[in-house]
């Protein structure tokens, strides 16, 4: 397919950093349980658990420390927890523990109590290419005496390595996996447990949808950011918009049409376009700069009269549209409402970190901003 792109010069850097590929990321690794009370900082915390060669620690490394898939398979096996500290934006701010497949949460010296507590989310990953009868039983062990500490925790089942199989054994796999786990759940009496199943792969987009999902369950001003993109595209004639992570390529965000795999690719691409022409066309002459600041902004019109729209919203954060030709004649109209769209992202932004400061009862509320209609009549996004 075709690709035109315009992509303006990046000045007035944040000096987040030098280059998308090495420094654009979270941070290093922290081993050991070290200052583990997430709730002392506020940080919803993320388990990754599975089987021994699972692929936990790749998953890890592919969607938080862009790692290509590849080289994921000269990592050693983890003998160790590792806690990776992720401060991406205010929307995306948690920790990822990644457990050594050998972790026996029933023996007696393990505080399992004061792990689970913390936890936000307990993702189990399941080898689909190996016998996964034993992975089926360390899952039931693990979520029934993590719900019983902690019922709040959301509960996913990441299906991995489904690249090598067929469509068809994907699916067979998937449903297999999840009628064993739901009547282990019923057997046990916890039928009120909820499990997610995602079907991943590093080799493909697959695993940052699946993790956007798990990461979407953690924002508590998700359904404020669906109706500001709602409202957004409605007004504007946009057919899609996500609102992504640039690091890591997670949506935090999107509105409320169905997402379509492809779709989301299309985004996912064009940020790593942006990103990689920026580093090497819009850092200054002495090589400082970031690759991603306030003047970032990128049109790919491709050949089938779809035009892919990106524009900075924070720091941390880009809005990618999908929208046609004839709705993109409307550029001005599409900038004010993005205008307004965006100042209204900073005020929750502000809202959350005031209320954060004050650990007040204060709730997320639709800012009120005026957005434009096609027919350019003002509206209200309230």
């Amino acid at each position: 397919m075709s690709v035109q792109y315009e992509v303006e010069p990046l000045v007035d850097s944040y000096g987040a950093a030098d280059s998308f590929p090495k420094d654009f990321g979270y941070g290093e690794e922290e081993a050991g349980l070290e200052g583990s009370d997430a709730s002392a900082d506020g940080q919803p915390r993320i388990l990754l658990l599975g089987l021994r060669r699972s692929g936990k620690s790749s998953i890890q490394k592919v969607v938080f420390h862009k790692m290509s898939p590849n080289e994921t398979l000269f990592l050693e096996s983890t003998n160790k927890i590792y806690k990776d500290d992720i401060s991406s934006s205010s929307f995306v701010n948690f920790q990822i523990w990644d457990f050594p497949g050998q972790v026996d949460f029933f023996d007696p010296t393990f505080d399992y109590e004061m792990i689970f507590r913390g936890t936000g989310a307990l993702i189990f990953v399941i080898d689909a290419q190996d016998d996964y009868v034993e992975a089926l039983g360390r899952l039931h062990l693990t979520v029934s005496r993590a719900y019983r500490v902690n019922p709040e925790i959301n509960f996913e089942v990441f299906i991995h390595k489904v690249d090598g199989l067929s469509d068809d054994h994907k699916i067979e796999t998937q449903r297999d996996i999840h009628q064993r786990a739901n009547d282990d759940l019923a057997d046990a009496s916890l039928e009120k447990l909820h499990l997610s199943f995602y079907l991943t792969s590093i080799y493909d987009h697959s695993i940052f949808e699946a993790f956007s999902k798990v990461v979407q369950k953690l924002i508590p001003q998700l359904p404020t950011l669906e109706n500001l993109l709602n409202i957004f595209i409605s007004n504007s004639g946009i057919e899609k918009a996500f609102l992504f992570d640039v690091v890591s390529k997670i949506y935090i965000a999107t509105d409320s049409s169905p997402v379509d795999m492809q779709s989301y690719e299309l985004c996912c691409d064009m940020i790593d376009v942006v990103i990689d022409v920026s580093c090497i066309y819009g850092l200054k002459e002495d090589g400082s700069g970031s690759a991603y600041d306030k003047e970032s902004m990128a049109i790919i019109k491709l050949n089938n009269t779809t035009v892919l729209y990106l524009k900075e919203v924070t720091k941390f954060l880009a809005l990618v549209c999908i929208l046609r030709e004839e709705s993109f004649e409307r550029k001005g109209l599409i900038d004010y409402n993005f205008h307004c769209f965006r100042k209204a992202i900073h005020e929750v932004f502000e809202v959350g970190v005031s209320a954060q400061r004050t650990a007040g009862p204060q709730g997320v509320g639709t800012p009120c901003n005026k957005a434009v209609a096609l027919n350019g009549t003002p509206r209200s996004t309230v």
